[in-house]
Parts: C-alpha cells; structure tokens; sequence
C-alpha cells in the first residue's frame, strides 16, 4: 500500500510522536487508503487524553465527554494557511460503557489499547488501525515488559494484548514505515466488498441506530454487500431509527443521495451510477423508508398509468427509477427527483375505463414537500430551491410557446435553479419507460429560454415608471408606488402587447 499523507496529517503525527505518544489514523481514512481512494476525511485516535492533546494544539477545541478535539490546519502549523479547511478530529482512546438513546454511551473511560478503541467501532472495514514505526517503538520503550533495543514486530507484541491479531497485521503491512492494527479481518472484508458488523451487530445497533443508515449508506457509496447476518440485524432494528434526530437522518440521506456519478446514460442504456438508486431500495427493504420518508413509501401499490400502457410501474416504483436516471450528483436534485410526484397518492383518480389522473398532485406535491424539509430542518434557501423543483415540475414543454410563457416558466422555477430541473425532467422521463433522455421539443424549449434569457425583462423595461405611477395618482413615494408597478409588470409578463404606455396608464387608475 503506498501511502502518501498530506504535509498537516504528517505533522499531526510527528507532534505526538515527539511527545512520545502513541496516535494512529483510524476509521474510514484507513479504509479508503487501503482502497485506493481520495481521503476526505482524517480521523486519529492517541492514549493522549484531552488536556494532553490541547498541550500540544492549544488552538484546539474541546467541548465534549467523548475525548475528541478539533484542531484546524491553522492549529497545527501557521505554514498551512493554504490548506484545506476541514476540521481534523484527535480522539483519545477509549472503552465505552452502556449506550442511552440507541446514539451515546452513559460513560466512557480511556485506554491505552488500540485494540480497545477498535472493538467499540461500527464495522470492521472501519475497525482498522494505521500506525508508523516510531510510535509503535515510543511505547516499547516504556514498557516494563520490553527492553530498550528491539525488533519492531517484537516492540509491539510486548505492549499489545492480542498477538495473532498482531503477527496478522505485520503480515498485511507491505512497508516496514507502516503498521496496521486489524483485529476484525476489516482487510478481508474490504477485499470482499462486505459491509459487516464489529462483533454482535444486534449490539452496534441498538447502541448506536444511526449506524442502521450507516450501514446502507456506506455499501451504497462503496458498491459493496451488507453481510446477512448485518442485514438481518437492520431489518430487526430498524424502528430505533425513530430515537435519533431528524438532522441525523438527513445528514445520511444526502450523503447517500450525493454517490452517484453525474452522467447521462450511455448509448447501450447503462444508467448512471445508481448507488443512491440502491441505496433507497435498502432503505425500503430494511423498513427504514417508511419511517424516514413515509410520504414516498405510500406510493408504492398506486398504479401510475393506464391499462392502454405498454409499461407499468407504480408510483413508487418511478420515483425510485427518476432518482436513478436523475444526472446529478447534488443531493437536494436526487431529493427533488425522489419526491417529484408524491403528491399523486392524494390525487389519484381512477375512471370506469381504468385511466388514471391525477389533477394537481404537483400543487398538492409541493405542500409535502414543504413538510419534509420542516421534519429535516432543512435552510431557507434548501426549502425554496427543493419546492420549486417540486411545484413546476410539470412545466410545459412547446416549441411554439410566447416569450411572455417562457419567462414565466424561468420565474417559477427560478434563472438559477433551471439547469437542476432539466436534470429532475430527464430522471422523470427515463424513469417512466421513455428511451431518450431529451426529446427534440425538449431542445428547442432549452434554446428558446437562451433566446429569452438574452433579452432580459425587468420592471424598468415598463413603458411607464415611478414618476408616472405618482403623477397619475397625485401620490408622494412610498411602497404603493412599487406595488402598482409590480402588479403592472405581472401582467405584462403574461402578455407583453400590454407593455403600451397608454394601456398601463389606465391600469394605474384601476389598480389604485
């Protein structure tokens, strides 16, 4: 494993080796290390505690039971002022006692024992350890098990209390500048593509739920299985996902939302990643979906069209397929994609001749979706961007459409939401059985709002102004003034032939 560590990770490790501390890099940092992917995210785990930690990162921050200090690039070297901004989390190695919750332990205690800390991780592809030489030596010397002057393998197996696990490690380390701590076969399971439970996973559960979306997510991300035995222990669990915050459970979605690749389909029909596609199908399988988004888990059994239909799929069936043909890796996109057409269980009609419709599920849509993102707590701007991909939806897509039609289709949807609802309308179209993810009217409509978007229209293009507005009206000005002229520009955006200044000049009476 050739391993290349950026200049502020090396310098982490170099303080707490020159403080003669044990540290290694733990979690999923190892795990994508071994895998040969980007590190996002750099986790350490030292026998330092807290206090000592801030010793040596006084510009760290510490404000919880659970040993983990943040320290900034800036914390570890003022060299680094380029480098990425991320929070680097130090945490000292601990045991943990009886969970509250189904998320924190009561009370945790420290050890000096990586073994220790690893046992108490989720899943073994995230139980691994990666230690260096000087470290593993620092602590021989100040065993009273191990004289000063020994072999690395030997240094390490006099302080640690699991030698196979040991002589199991050295014998997967390819480079003697470098050790891995792997108790759990987290290697093998990496090599296997298994997502699989630390020890008992009915216990990883119940004392963490959130690990139930872990799970689902991460095997998304990786394309990997969830070993059965882990499986089962989801499904049997899964109602203690209603114990962990809705933030908690929004924070996983999108990550799992945001693991495809954004690409169009290919010519044979391959579709574009699907990782967030088979993420969502375990979600529903593991009985979580129902609990986390229940308005998307009702739409399953509704039939989407009707008998005259060469194809099929209910509603749910669709919404999960336009999240897999959506081409976007941006999680509010998918989201959007996933709850396009939720607002059809409650406007399903069904006539005698067996045709389908559902009259103004995207209205009716748009209110759901409004209670989703209350639940996920989700911004302003999130709310606003996610309703309106909701809401219109199901614009109109017509070569022949007045100026006046297409700018108001870019104020609905909004200038800079329009590329991420030709994203939501492809998902829809290749998710409902069609072949071709742009139709011709498609691409005329995306020329024609070009063409539009050239001649930029405002309320200072009105053949009439302010001084007009107080003049006919005999008013001084105030917000009447830009009232009158608002609902003028309305109007003239829906007909732009009333853009005449002898027309608008007779609606201010009327309006005022």
């Amino acid at each position: 494993m050739d391993i290349k560590l950026p200049e502020e990770v090396k310098e982490i490790l170099e303080k707490f080796q020159k403080a003669k501390f044990q540290i290694y890099i733990v979690g999923g940092a190892v795990r994508d290390l071994i895998m040969g992917r980007e590190v996002n995210d750099w986790d350490f785990t030292t026998d330092a505690k807290p206090e000592e930690i801030l010793k040596l990162f006084p510009e760290g921050f510490y404000d919880n039971k659970f040993g983990t200090v943040g320290v900034s690039p800036l914390a570890i070297s003022y060299s680094l002022l380029a480098a990425k901004s991320e929070i680097y989390e130090i945490t000292t190695m601990r045991k943990e006692g009886v969970y509250k919750d189904s998320r924190h332990p009561v009370e945790v205690s420290w050890t000096n024992k990586i073994e220790e800390d690893l046992k108490r991780r989720d899943f073994t592809i995230n139980a691994i350890a990666l230690g260096f030489p000087s470290v593993i030596l620092n602590e021989a010397k100040r065993s009273e098990e191990s004289p000063t002057n020994v072999g690395l393998k030997q240094a390490f197996e006099a302080v640690s209390p699991q030698a196979e696990s040991v002589q199991r490690s050295f014998a997967n380390a390819q480079d003697d500048n470098y050790i891995i701590i792997d108790p759990f076969n987290g290697q093998q399971d990496i090599k296997n593509k298994i997502i699989r439970a630390v020890g008992d996973p009915a216990k990883r559960f119940q004392e963490d739920a959130l690990r139930l979306m872990r799970a689902i997510r991460i095997a998304a991300q990786l394309n990997f299985e969830i070993e059965e035995k882990t499986l089962q222990a989801i499904k049997e669990n899964s109602l203690l996902i209603k114990e962990i915050a809705n933030e908690r459970i929004r924070d996983e979605l999108f990550k799992m939302l945001e693991s495809d690749n954004a690409r169009l389909p290919s010519p044979d029909g391959e579709a574009p990643g699907g990782q967030a596609y088979e993420g969502i199908i375990k979600l529903k399988e593991a009985g979580i979906l129902q609990i986390i988004l229940p308005e998307v888990e009702r739409c399953f059994g509704i039939v989407q069209e009707g008998p005259k239909h060469d194809r099929v799929y209910d509603i749910g069936e669709h919404l999960f397929l336009a999240l897999k043909h959506t081409p976007t890796t941006d999680p509010l996109v998918k989201l959007a994609a996933l709850l396009h057409d939720v607002g059809k269980a409650d406007t399903v009609e069904i006539a005698s001749d067996g045709n389908v419709t559902f009259y103004q599920h995207d209205v009716v849509g748009g209110q759901i979706v409004l209670q989703i993102t209350r639940r996920f707590n989700l911004s302003k701007k999130q709310t606003d961007r996610i309703y309106r991909l909701v809401r219109w939806h199901l614009f109109t897509v017509d070569e022949n459409q007045t100026d006046s039609a297409i700018r108001r289709f870019i104020k609905n949807v909004g200038l800079e939401n329009i590329e991420d609802m030709m994203a939501v309308r492809i998902g829809d179209r290749l998710g409902g059985g069609t072949q071709n993810a742009v139709s011709w009217r498609m691409e005329e409509f995306s020329k024609r709002i070009k063409e539009v978007l050239k001649k930029p229209f405002s309320i200072s293009d009105l053949k009439i102004n302010g001084s007009d507005v107080m003049k006919t009206l005999q008013i001084k000005p105030g917000p009447k003034v830009g009232e009158i002229l608002q609902k003028l520009f309305e109007e003239v955006l829906e007909d732009s032939s009333k853009n005449d200044s002898d027309y608008l000049s007779n609606r201010i009476k009327e309006l005022a």
